[in-house]
Parts: structure tokens; C-alpha cells; sequence
């Protein structure tokens, strides 16, 4: 698609950031009938990957998707958690969590969920920007939008705010300020050939070698990974960087020390609780943008895609209804927050404890689960097993169980 400087575009929707929550939003809200636009300010859907790349497919079915085979380079068998002194905890791909049952090539990922946004009828422009919002009378009507130089508008009755954690949307439509540094994670990643883990599970460290995080490596092939790590931006050190922590880690760990880089990114993640609202009259948020990303893991991917579901369904019966004030966009409100919220707030609560967790309490949790065998790896689950043989460490944890 092609525009002139002062062009005016006229869709139902329009959705701004093209991954895979907002592609997802717009390949729901066009299966229902809506005529939708995504605008991506990159030049290419997915790329550049900042991302770990974990995922499990416990979602497959209820976003409709047979597989995702064309964007899966290594199938896991499960987790292994590492204690600071070297405990170890393995439990399978079933109990793992939302971030472990494939590691994905992302930016395949992110280019097939657009895909099925465009076999529904979904418009698409790369290398476009959002630089403002329209409002009339203080409801948003669309968004003012740059595609290579040119700048134009895209009339809308409902704009998707799908633009990542630092959404511009979500301020420009004054629906929340900025993160507090704890709520932070700063992250680096690797991209390691050469290493000598276990490539049938994904491995995590805790403690203090990612103060408030934690250090993963997500294998790719046999001896290639993918070995980064998040840590609490308020806890960086003086002039110690997330790069200087991940080094001093791989270093230390003879299954990667003898890799070598391929590959770098680095990034930051939101994890804090839900916002307040994810909506304003005319606009809604979805994904990063609404701060789904669950704080003890740092992992968003599928909470955006349930939500992206929602989003999009929601946005097409909006239009039907003609209905795009805050009154009628509290239905959007309640159906994700009924789906995915008590997780968000138990995790978040779960995630401000363990921050101050130190290396010796780390240490305990992991031999005290490594003797039992859970049935399911819950926050409940976990402090009734660490429970069994050090009662003293979950008294901060009581109202969790």
C-alpha cells in the first residue's frame, strides 16, 4: 500500500505495533467482519528478535492454530532449574509453564501470525508509524500516522494500541504513566554456538548471578542457544552492565564458556501489575502495551496472544454495535481480566518476594522440590512443597498458598 503526504485512510480499526498481540487482534476482529489496518513501525514483522524465544502450546487450540511447526526450531522435553550452589530441579514440558514446550525461530513467528491476519481480510503496512492520535470531543478516531516521510491519517472508530511496553498509545491516551525502575526487567541475550547443555530442556539459574532475575539458555540445535538473562533494572550495580553480569556467568559455567557469540540483543520487559485500565473512549490496549507479561517468568507471549483473541473479537461486536465509549469498552475490561488477571496480580505479588530472596533461600527451595514430585509447578504447588522441609522459608508466602 502506497500513500501521499495528507492522504486520509478510512477503516474500522486500526491496530498500531504488528506483533503478535496485534496481529492476533487484527486477525480476529477481520474474521468477524471489521476492516482493519496494522500499522508497524519496523521494516520487517519480527525482526529484529528481542526475545528468548520460549514458548509452550498449551494455546494452539484455543487461538485456533493447528501448529506452528514452520516457526519451531527445537521441541523441549521440559525445565531444569539451577540452584547458586548447583541443586537441581527437573520437571516436564507439561508442568513447565508458559514459556517452555518449543523454542521458536520468533521472527518466522511473528511473520505467520501476521499471516493469518491477512488470509482474514487484514491490511498491513510496514515501516509506518503512529505519531499522534486523532480526537474529537476527547474520543480517539484514529491516528496520525509517517510512512516514509509522508504523513497522513487513518480515520478509525477503534484504534488497538498493540506498540510494546513503552506504548506511546497508552500515553498519548493518558492511560498510565511510566514504570517504576523495580517493575523493570533489563535484559542481554546471546545467541551461543558451541555450548554443551542438555538441548532437550530449557535451563534456568537463579540468584544472585541476575539480582531480581534470572539467567536462561533456550536451546536452538544440539549445541546452540540462545543464553541471556533479565535482572531488576533498580538493582544494577554502579557501572555494571546486564552484559557484564551475563559474561561474568558464562564464564563461570564450563557448558558455556566455550561458546561463541553469534548473535546479541538487548531490551527491557514490564514486570508489574495490570494497569488500572487498559482502555480510554475510542482505544484499547493489548499485549505489552497492557502489561500482561508475567512478572515471575518475564515471559509474554502467550497471555498477548489469549488477549489478542479477545481484543479482536471484542473490537469487531464494537463496531457492529457502533458503541466506542469507556461504559461500552469495559466489556473488553472484564473478559481479559477474567481471563488472565488473578495470574498477572498472584505472579507480580509472588515476583516482589522472591526479589529479595537471597542465594542460601534459593539454595533450600531447590532441594527441598528436587526430593518431591509435583503435580503441577503452581506458586500454591511449589510453597507447599518447600513447606514439607523448611516451614520457616514461606511465611512471607502464607496468602499465596
Amino acid at each position: 500500500m502506497d500513500v501521499k503526504e495528507g492522504d486520509v485512510l478510512n477503516y474500522d480499526i486500526v491496530v498500531v505495533g504488528g506483533g503478535p498481540a496485534g496481529s492476533t487482534a487484527a486477525r480476529f476482529a477481520a474474521k468477524e467482519g471489521a476492516d482493519v489496518l496494522v500499522l508497524e513501525k519496523r521494516q520487517e514483522i519480527g525482526s529484529p528478535v528481542r526475545c528468548a524465544e520460549g514458548v509452550s502450546l498449551s494455546w494452539l487450540e484455543e487461538l485456533e492454530i493447528d501448529n506452528i511447526d514452520s516457526s519451531t526450531s527445537r521441541t523441549m522435553k521440559g525445565a531444569i532449574l539451577y540452584s547458586p550452589a548447583g541443586n537441581k530441579l527437573k520437571i516436564t514440558e507439561r508442568l513447565a509453564g508458559d514459556e517452555v514446550g518449543v523454542v521458536l525461530e520468533r521472527d518466522r513467528f511473528d511473520k505467520d501470525m501476521a499471516r493469518l491476519a491477512v488470509k482474514e481480510g487484514a491490511d498491513f503496512m510496514v515501516k509506518t508509524s503512529a505519531v499522534g492520535l486523532i480526537k474529537e470531543d476527547g474520543v480517539v478516531k484514529g491516528v496520525e500516522a509517517r510512512y516514509l516521510g509522508k504523513k497522513f491519517e487513518v480515520r478509525a472508530d477503534l484504534v488497538i494500541g498493540a506498540d510494546g511496553f513503552e506504548s506511546q498509545v497508552g500515553r498519548w491516551a493518558g492511560i498510565y504513566d511510566s514504570l517504576k525502575p523495580k517493575d523493570i526487567m533489563t535484559c542481554f541475550q546471546y545467541r551461543l554456538t558451541g555450548v554443551n547443555m542438555d538441548p532437550d530442556f530449557t535451563h534456568f539459574y537463579m540468584g544472585s548471578s541476575a539480582p531480581g532475575g534470572y539467567v536462561w539458555a533456550f536451546p536452538k540445535d544440539e549445541n546452540t542457544a540462545n543464553v541471556g538473562l533479565g535482572l531488576q533494572f533498580s538493582r544494577l550495580k554502579g557501572e555494571k552492565t546486564p552484559k557484564d553480569y551475563l559474561d561474568e556467568f558464562i564464564e563461570n559455567h564450563d557448558d558455556y564458556k566455550d561458546g561463541e557469540a553469534v548473535d546479541m540483543v538487548a531490551g527491557a520487559v514490564a514486570v508489574t501489575h495490570p494497569p488500572e485500565k487498559a482502555i480510554a473512549p475510542g482505544i484499547i490496549l493489548v499485549g505489552d502495551a497492557s502489561r500482561v507479561v508475567d512478572s515471575m517468568t518475564g515471559g509474554g507471549i502467550v497471555n498477548s496472544l489469549k488477549q489478542g483473541k479477545i481484543a479482536g473479537e471484542f473490537a469487531a461486536e464494537a463496531v457492529r454495535e457502533g458503541k466506542f465509549d469507556e461504559e461500552f469498552l469495559q466489556k473488553y475490561e472484564k473478559r481479559w481480566r477474567d481471563e488472565l488477571e488473578n495470574k498477572l496480580w498472584r505472579n507480580y505479588m509472588a515476583k516482589e518476594t522472591a526479589m529479595q530472596l537471597d542465594d542460601i533461600t534459593f539454595d533450600k527451595i531447590i532441594d527441598a522440590l528436587s526430593n518431591i514430585e509435583l503435580e503441577t509447578v503452581t506458586i500454591g504447588a511449589i510453597l507447599e512443597g518447600v513447606k514439607k522441609k523448611y516451614p520457616e522459608l514461606v511465611e512471607e508466602f502464607q496468602n499465596m498458598i
